[in-house]
């Protein structure tokens, strides 16, 4: 192995991905099996979850599986207790389940409110925390929460996404600071517009699909596959640096003026 494959391999690592089971967190979770990662697939839905795993094995890769609701805080601690009865270690985290809810402001339900917090905040939060620990009394280790562009930018119908996503934001700073000492590096992976399930209808809407690309510097929306070397850069020694970062996947949308 040369000193580059070397840099960015997580052979010997443990990862854990939350909504690994669709969309950009299935994507997220093959880029740390191919990069040699042990990965823990974390998802609610049982049927989704042991259907990705079953692909992954029969590319000759092996990972765990573990269903959890993220909304339910009992849930998440039997998720943590887990990991520390069934795992040596834990080198990786990556906090990728989302949901999205988008209604009229004046008309926005509490629940789907409450429900976005517990997913893209709360969960990430407790989870940082319980096996962040696990990570500092190990050695350390990285924890990769995948944000998204509207952390930046507000987009109308959808207060909870965009306020959830900019809390996720600051909290990633506030962990990278209290967890540095114990040698856990905290960043963000913010992507743009991917086609995944949860922008199926923007997708299949080819007026809002060409608006969208066109709002990018590259012109197109990014595949799943294009998250890779991010993730592997912030999960491997390459990023042994970098804590408490945003980095945009988004084709340059939010680097676009005029």
């Amino acid at each position: 192995m040369t000193y580059i494959e070397e840099l960015f391999s997580l052979k010997g690592k443990t990862a854990l991905v939350t909504g690994a089971s669709r969309g950009l967190g299935h994507g997220i979770a093959q880029a740390l099996l191919g990069a040699g990662a042990d990965v823990i697939l974390v998802s609610s839905n049982e049927e989704r979850l042991e259907s990705a795993a079953e692909a992954f094995r029969s590319e000759g890769y092996g990972p765990t599986t573990y269903r959890c609701d993220l909304t339910d805080r009992d849930e998440l601690a039997g998720l943590i207790t887990h990991v520390e009865q069934h795992h040596d270690k834990l080198d990786i985290l990556v906090n990728a389940a989302g949901t999205t809810s988008g209604h009229p402001v004046f008309d926005y339900p509490d629940e789907d409110w409450d429900n976005t917090f517990r997913i893209h905040t709360d969960a990430p939060f407790m989870l940082a925390r319980g096996l962040g620990k696990l990570m500092g009394e190990n050695g350390g280790g990285a924890i990769i929460n995948i944000t998204s562009i509207n952390a930046e930018r507000g987009f109308p119908g959808n207060p909870a996404y965009v306020a959830a996503k900019g809390a996720l934001k600051q909290l990633t700073k506030a962990l990278a600071l209290d967890m540095g000492p114990h040698g856990v590096r905290v960043n963000n992976i913010g992507p743009g517009y991917f086609k995944t399930d949860a922008t199926q209808a923007s997708w299949n809407d080819p007026e809002r699909r060409e608006q969208r690309a066109q709002r990018t510097i590259l012109g197109r929306w990014g595949d799943a596959s294009e998250l890779a070397g991010t993730v592997i850069l912030l999960a491997s020694d390459a990023s042994s640096y970098i804590t408490g970062q945003d980095i945009y996947v988004d084709g340059g949308w939010l680097a676009r003026g005029m």
